[in-house]
């Protein structure tokens, strides 16, 4: 394996499913990792990545802090206000970090070294790679990590359904009557064979819903988990163990690390999805990966996982990159 000099630094904002994306790309480099989220003031907040002028004075005095020489080797950003930072690291360190930005950074990507954006951002460019889904850690290992630390799932009755709830985004219907829908259809096919449901909300599932879906699945094998007061997080062993998963339509990175985990996937769409939206339903679905909750759905040929090589060939480039400053 190629190995690569200096530190990366990982930058985004709060958001979990940034951070993981920028993270599963980042570890496998092999470099030391520090991560920091940069959440500029505004109007730089507004209009990052474009206006860079004064930018690391847009930080708190503990992020501007830790903005600061020596620059890495490696940055890995995602999301629109890490690219403010990303961006400006290539003039600050005179060329000498690689810049590599997760998602659309809605510029020129010619500001960066590389730019990896999923296919239904339509973004192209001879720096750009175009994953089908979004960047996340699930393979073999990490699926056997989440069995051996939830066993007691294996002992519940068969198939494992795992339900996984998004939240609500502008041109999605989700809301009670989603609720009530997807809980009846999961209630029916369990009453057909069997099994148990485990469902699991994100930060972005209102509390409310979250308790209806309770409500719904009272009498049924399986948990609801809500969060902390619910126990620990069941995620990685519910993927684990998940003979079926069952994915509300509007989250890419929920969407991605079901189909990594090689069963079947399935999702309700109620109306119409936004059209970015769409094409990647649409790609997932002529792939064979995902499949409407109503039907039968066979797992896929193969996982879908796309990270380990998306991150080998960054090595391979910032490799030689460092062999030929």
């Amino acid at each position: 394996m190629l190995k690569l000099r200096g530190d990366c630094w990982v930058i985004t904002d709060q958001a979990a499913g940034n951070q993981r994306q920028a993270l599963a790309l980042a570890e496998p480099l092999g470099l030391p990792i520090h991560h920091m989220q940069l959440e500029p003031k505004p109007p730089w907040s507004w209009l990052a990545p474009r206006f860079t002028v004064g930018a690391q004075l847009a930080l708190s005095s503990a992020q501007e802090q830790r903005f600061a020489p020596p620059w890495p080797a490696v940055a890995v950003g995602c999301g629109r206000q890490s690219a403010l930072y990303t961006r400006m690291l290539r003039q600050l360190s005179n060329g000498r970090s690689y810049t590599v930005q997760i998602l659309d950074p809605r510029i020129d990507p010619a500001h960066w070294d590389m730019v990896i954006a999923p296919r239904h951002d339509q973004l192209s460019g001879p720096n750009v790679v175009q994953p089908l889904g979004s960047l996340n850690p699930v393979d073999d290992d990490w699926l056997r990590d989440g069995r051996e630390a939830d066993p007691g799932l294996a002992e519940l009755p068969r198939p494992l359904v795992g339900v996984l709830l998004g939240g609500p985004r502008r041109g999605i219907t989700f809301d009670e009557g989603y609720i009530e829908q997807l809980a009846s259809q999961l209630l029916l096919r369990q009453l057909a064979e069997g099994g148990s449901l485990l469902v699991l909300a994100s930060r972005r599932t209102p509390r409310s819903l979250v308790e209806r879906m309770r409500e719904r699945l009272a009498d049924a094998s399986g948990l609801v988990w809500a969060g902390p007061d619910d126990g620990g997080n069941p995620y990685p062993g519910v993927l684990g163990w998940a003979d079926r998963l069952v994915v509300t339509p509007d989250s890419v990175n929920m969407l991605s690390e079901a189909c990594a985990v090689g069963c079947p996937v399935q999702t309700l769409v109620l109306g119409n999805l936004p059209e970015k939206l769409a094409r990647f339903h649409r790609a997932l679905a002529d792939a064979g990966y995902l499949y409407p909750l109503d039907t039968i759905a066979p797992a896929p040929a193969r996982p879908l996982r796309e990270t380990a090589a998306i991150a080998a060939m960054l090595r391979e480039r910032i490799a030689i990159r460092q062999a030929n400053p």
